[in-house]
């Protein structure tokens, strides 16, 4: 059995930095190398998991196989490293206090106080430890997220220092990730952020064994180096730059370029072995060396914010680099579409519409006038989750002539439901955690394009939703023209959607997006983008 080591990755002076690609990018490193790894990230909200979250404030929900509502950095984990997590690999305040308080009351602590040190201190290394029991890496990367300083993520920050004293000593190394800002008006990179942020770190007890440097452009070197180094206690080689790239998936090889990965083997004990780099670099060169350019409308209620589509982008451009396209996303508030109905006009320049999952009623009508436009002009049309409900919605209305045709989701009292709640979700009474999740079984017709997308006539995806196409509906929608080509095992569940005779319309119930991974797309998302790439080749749009 390997005797796994750790690398803890903490950052400072500001969240947004970083992290997340760094912890990536020294797993990556070290794969390259032919160790194994496994990645956990540790969220000191109170929260039990990410579930209830608006996309707003903290990212996508991204949604793992067994189920688990994780968050959006457990997504660039696995499409960087290959890796399937799990519950287990995502740490928060709420699982590791709720675990605490259920054990004080089955009195399990009889007679002790129970305090943060050692009980809570405890529970948050025993579910690090466990990670590592169960999955044998030979090293295990822990990203502790917010900022150093944070009240929130004083425990966890207390559980590394105790885990470095009880771990041999080159069995553990700290990565701390850090600003360095440049001032424009005197053209000079500022170390103060960094020199603080790694005084707070050791005022807590912990000094760390290498420096990222988050900055905009180039390599932090000469005097701004030297600084970091000498007040922040490491060797001047310990201090490394992550700056701004055109492909993220480039930022391993940049870092492994300027050192880390020979100084994390060294630190802890690792044999130094010649990295492989020719797999990674072929995925990174597709991302680069594109030759065309395919333009989205991404039409949602998000759209002010990236990180709310963090995996359909990052699919979208998966697939863009198998067909050599530069993937340009343009998101749309679909609100702007109710205010003006003209304004649906504007989708005529894009090569493919893509309506992608959310919840809620504000901006609904606005979708419904992306799909109802996207099918009548022939642009290719992808819809998923909650774009496929309204993708039916919009059919039933416009096609099949069901007038008010709506999900009780929005509308509880629309004559026709052509969308409804899940039967298990009737008398729920808790939002955390009990939705339709993780990932499931879907058959596919044999000859449909589904089918020919998979190659396959069952397929397994992610999901996360509570409503779903009314079985009352099915015969009436299919006999409209609307064709339903994947479902559940079982037929009780409309899975996929299709309109024949179209350049590509489609929609999926499942969220496709979750299992595409750099240099293997999704399925789905390839051809949605082959056609769109098809229609701007044509100069459709």
């Amino acid at each position: 059995m390997v005797m796994t080591k750790y690398v803890f990755i903490t950052g400072g002076v500001m969240s947004g930095l970083g992290k997340g690609l760094v912890t990536c990018s020294v797993g990556k490193i070290l794969q390259v190398r032919g160790f194994t790894v496994n990645v956990i990230k540790i969220d000191p909200y109170l929260n039990v998991d990410a579930g209830t979250m608006n996309p707003y404030i903290h990212g996508e929900v991204y949604v793992l196989d067994d189920g688990y509502e994780a968050d959006m950095d457990l997504g660039a984990y696995e499409r960087f490293l290959g890796l399937t997590l799990s519950r287990w690999n995502n740490i928060t305040t709420g699982q590791v206090y709720q675990t605490v308080i259920e054990r004080e009351r089955r009195g399990e602590y009889l007679g002790k106080c129970v305090q943060i040190i050692p009980h809570i201190t405890d529970e948050i290394k025993r579910r690090i430890r466990m990670v590592a029991d169960r999955t044998n890496p030979d090293v295990l990367i822990v990203e502790c997220g917010g900022t150093v300083g944070d009240i929130e993520s004083l425990p966890f920050l207390e559980a590394f220092r105790q885990m470095r004293l009880e771990e041999e000593p080159n069995d553990t190394m700290l990565i701390h990730v850090t600003l360095v800002p440049m001032l424009r008006s005197v053209g000079e990179l500022k170390t103060k952020p960094t020199q603080h942020s790694v005084m707070e770190l050791r005022r807590i007890g912990l000094q760390p064994d290498a420096i990222v440097a988050r900055c905009e452009h180039g390599i932090v070197d000469g005097e701004p180096r030297r600084k970091i180094a000498l007040y922040s206690n490491v060797a001047e080689e310990a201090v490394f730059t992550s700056y701004d790239v055109e492909c993220i998936y480039e930022l391993p090889m940049i870092l492994d370029g300027q050192g880390l990965g020979k100084y994390v083997c060294r630190r802890l004990g690792l044999e130094d072995r010649a990295p492989d780099w020719s797999g990674w670099k072929e995925i990174v060169d597709s991302f680069k060396n594109v030759k065309h350019d395919v333009r989205i409308a991404m039409c949602g209620k998000y759209a002010k914010l990236a990180d709310c589509y963090v995996s359909v982008n990052e699919a979208l451009r998966h697939a863009g680099a198998a067909l050599g396209a530069r993937v340009r996303i343009d998101w749309i508030e679909t609100e702007e579409f109710e205010e003006d109905p003209s304004a649906v006009e504007r989708l005529s320049g894009y090569d493919g519409v893509l309506v992608p999952g959310g919840f809620g009623v504000r901006g609904t009508e606005g979708k419904i006038r992306a799909i109802e436009y996207a099918r009548t002009h022939g642009i290719p049309f992808l819809g998923i989750c909650f774009g496929f409900q309204l993708a039916v919605v919009e059919y039933a209305r416009n096609v099949v002539g069901l007038k008010g045709a709506h999900s009780t989701e929005c509308d509880p009292d629309t004559p026709h439901p052509v969308i409804d709640l899940l039967p298990e979700q009737r008398g729920i009474d808790r939002l955390g955690g009990t939705m339709r999740l993780g990932l499931h079984p879907i058959d596919l017709q044999h000859g449909s394009l589904i089918e020919s997308l998979y190659g396959s006539d069952r397929i397994y995806e992610r999901h996360r939703h509570r409503y779903e196409v009314n079985p009352e509906y099915v015969e009436k929608l299919q006999k409209g023209g609307l064709k339903f080509t994947g479902w559940s095992p079982d037929r009780r569940r409309m899975e996929v959607l299709e309109i024949r005779g179209r350049s590509f319309f489609l929609a999926t119930q499942f969220h496709p997006e979750f299992r595409s991974r750099p240099g293997n797309p999704s399925p789905v998302y390839y051809g949605f983008v082959r056609a769109s790439l098809e229609r701007a080749l044509a100069g459709g749009a």
